[in-house]
């Protein structure tokens, strides 16, 4: 017999966990903020310990927290999979890809009504991907971040990954030189710690120590600068659409290079999947588009 959580607590822990915060997982889940945040707390009185590390305008995984979600998105991505293979049978053709979820939710997804539109017919599962994922076998294709070179597969790059600090525009306007931001609010991402040295050693400065706030994944450290919190990386292209609104600021302009950027990846076989072409021209197109 299973001795589990309750399964909304634990969904409700996996979105906020995932998108960075109570309110984006409000969103996703169709309830209020105030019912993912009880969720939540009802999930930690149960396990008996904190998943969340609550700060005046941010949340941040504890370890804990970190070591529970990896699992819990791997199941509820399966549980969802599962129920789209026996009720969503269509005569069209499908197209599922593995996609980090920020490169989903701050590009790919609010890109998709474009290929939509143009395609109707075709349908489109995306499931959770990433560099840290294994590619698996029932994918069309997967949008990656790496050096370009996955193992018996395709390769064609879509944006040259660069760092850039942002802000929200009130500190922005406290910031005139790199050096500034020794004195700073640094937001960091856990599985990328060298990015903040990196882009201190490239403006000529030595990276300083302590001072700052780790997180989960860039969705979150990017809300916590929209929020003014401190100054995160932001990596192209996940901070296009928030700096051309205004939500984001770049005060110093100039990307320092990665030495990773994002690709389409799929085997030479599934090439010929029906849809694979369509969202293939699609794809390289709206990215040309769009490269710095």
């Amino acid at each position: 017999m299973r001795r589990l959580p309750s399964l909304n607590a634990l969904r409700a822990f996996e979105a906020a966990a995932r998108t960075g915060g109570f309110t984006a997982a409000a969103r996703e889940l169709n309830v209020t903020q105030a019912a993912v945040s009880r969720q939540v707390g009802l999930l930690e009185d149960r396990l008996g310990f904190p998943l969340f590390e609550r700060h005046a305008n941010a949340l941040a995984l504890t370890e804990r927290g970190r070591a529970l979600l990896p699992g819990l998105t791997g199941a509820f991505d399966a549980i969802a999979e599962s129920v789209e293979r026996v009720t969503c049978m269509r005569g069209g053709p499908v197209l599922t890809m593995g996609v980090g979820a920020t490169f989903a939710v701050r590009w790919l997804i609010p890109r998709l009504s474009g290929f939509h539109t143009r395609h109707p017919d075709i349908e489109v599962r995306i499931t959770t991907g990433g560099a840290g994922n294994p590619i698996r076998e029932d994918w069309t294709c997967a949008l990656l971040l790496g050096d370009g070179h996955w193992a018996r597969h395709e390769a064609e790059p879509l944006f040259t990954a660069g760092m850039l600090p942002v802000c929200a525009p009130a500190l922005a306007r406290t910031l005139r030189e790199p050096s500034d931001l020794l004195g700073a609010t640094r937001l960091s991402v856990a599985h990328w710690p060298n990015d903040w040295p990196q882009w201190f050693a490239a403006m000529g400065l030595e990276p300083p120590a302590g001072k700052g706030l780790s997180f989960g994944s860039y969705a979150m450290a990017l809300q916590a600068a929209m929020d003014g919190v401190g100054v995160a990386l932001g990596a192209q292209p996940y901070i296009a659409d928030d700096v051309a609104a205004g939500r984001l600021v770049t005060p110093f302009p100039q990307p320092v290079p990665m030495g990773r950027a994002w690709y389409l990846v799929a085997r030479p076989a599934r090439r010929s999947d029906p849809g694979f072409a369509a969202f293939r021209a699609w794809l390289l197109d709206t990215a040309r588009a769009e490269a710095p």
